[in-house]
């Protein structure tokens, strides 16, 4: 006679939901978004005393200046933050759709910086402008595409882990642009503005021609990925590498060619922010935008005009909780604190977009 085991089941498991209708999603997000506000408003009354009301008027004020009175500088600097988060995130939303996840933003988005303050000190006063600009154009891209390259091949032909290998590649652009500063700067580790080959203003606004360019990227991204023979092929590797294989797409060439075109977006990146911006460069030029860029191209669900929502909020919130710590004299983590509250929700309610949590029944499983 066999013998009878009692299988107790898990407290709980995790099913997949059947696809939620899109406005019932959308609900659940604007709901989550408003409870995130909350928090951070019971976060702020606890450190500061003051109401929701009141931090929300010093955001906004920290975000948008004073425009009732005609100036728009802190307008344009909030729409400067949107453009390069943004442009980051789409750079790294092909290869993340493809499953290659690339960590490496931040490194190739300063090589594309490095390229161009090189040819913005050494050619600087031997190429007529609008060459010069299609130089650091040009170079910018490739030397992005590079630092993306070298990951990717290494991924298609060995395997290797390319979450590691691109963090590490991270490290080698950061070291490679102190040694650079160090030499330039005559020791001094900083490189004073240069003023060749600085991107046009537009009205006498410099971040103009930036907002644009990623304008024109976002659509691009968006045709790209959704209308394009390589949109298809990146969407069936990130499905089923073996499945792409059987249907003849050579899977290390996607891998290859898509890696390029994502360092080479970073790499534009790169060349806003030294030419565009700062027109000069250190360690510290892409402020650790490429790793909130990674957030940004997951929660945007690797749909650029989302992303250009998920941006704006990541940005708003940290340039207005940053305002905030300054008036309140709070710590300037209080702006990573909050964005990281809101981030965690959205995470969240994702997670339960798309999932359910199932307790086990009170009886349990028999087996003969």
């Amino acid at each position: 006679m066999a013998k009878v085991k009692h299988h107790r089941e898990p407290l709980f498991h995790i099913v997949k939901r059947d696809d939620m209708v899109w406005w019932q999603a959308w609900l659940v997000r604007i709901a989550t978004i408003v409870i995130s506000v909350f928090l951070m408003g019971l976060l702020s009354k606890m450190l500061t005393e003051k109401s929701l009301l009141e931090t929300f008027e010093i955001m906004y004020r920290g975000v948008f200046g004073r425009i009732e009175t005609g100036s728009t500088v802190m307008l344009w600097k909030y729409l400067q933050e949107i453009a390069i988060l943004l442009c980051l995130a789409l750079a790294l939303t092909p290869a993340f759709k493809m499953k290659f996840w690339n960590c490496g933003a931040e490194g190739q988005a300063l090589i594309g910086g490095f390229a161009s303050m090189i040819c913005m000190i050494e050619l600087g006063k031997t190429l007529s402008y609008p060459v010069l600009l299609a130089v650091i154009a040009v170079t910018s891209m490739l030397a992005g595409a590079l630092w993306g390259l070298i990951p990717a091949v290494f991924k298609a032909l060995f395997n290797t882990n390319e979450t590691l290998f691109t963090l590490m590649m991270n490290y080698i652009a950061t070291q490679i642009i102190a040694y650079y500063v160090y030499l330039k700067g005559g020791g001094s580790n900083i490189i004073q503005p240069v003023a060749e080959g600085n991107l046009p203003t537009i009205g006498g606004n410099r971040y103009l021609v930036n907002i644009l360019v990623v304008a024109l990227l976002t659509v691009f991204v968006y045709v790209y990925l959704k209308y394009s023979k390589h949109g298809y092929e990146i969407s069936v590797v990130g499905e089923s590498q073996n499945t792409a294989r059987y249907i003849g797409i050579n899977v290390k060439k996607v891998i290859i060619r898509t890696m390029a075109i994502s360092g080479a977006l970073c790499g534009v990146a790169g060349m806003l922010l030294v030419a565009g911006t700062d027109h000069s460069i250190n360690t510290n030029t892409v402020g650790g935008q490429g790793f909130t860029a990674i957030m940004v191209s997951w929660l945007g669900q690797f749909n650029p005009f989302i992303m250009v929502f998920m941006t704006g909020l990541i940005c708003f919130l940290r340039l207005g909780a940053g305002k905030v710590a300054d008036t309140c004299m709070l710590n300037s983590a209080f702006a990573d604190i909050v964005v990281g509250i809101v981030i965690l929700c959205v995470v969240g309610c994702e997670f339960l977009i798309r999932y359910s949590i199932k307790f086990r029944h009170g009886k349990k499983e028999v087996k003969a």
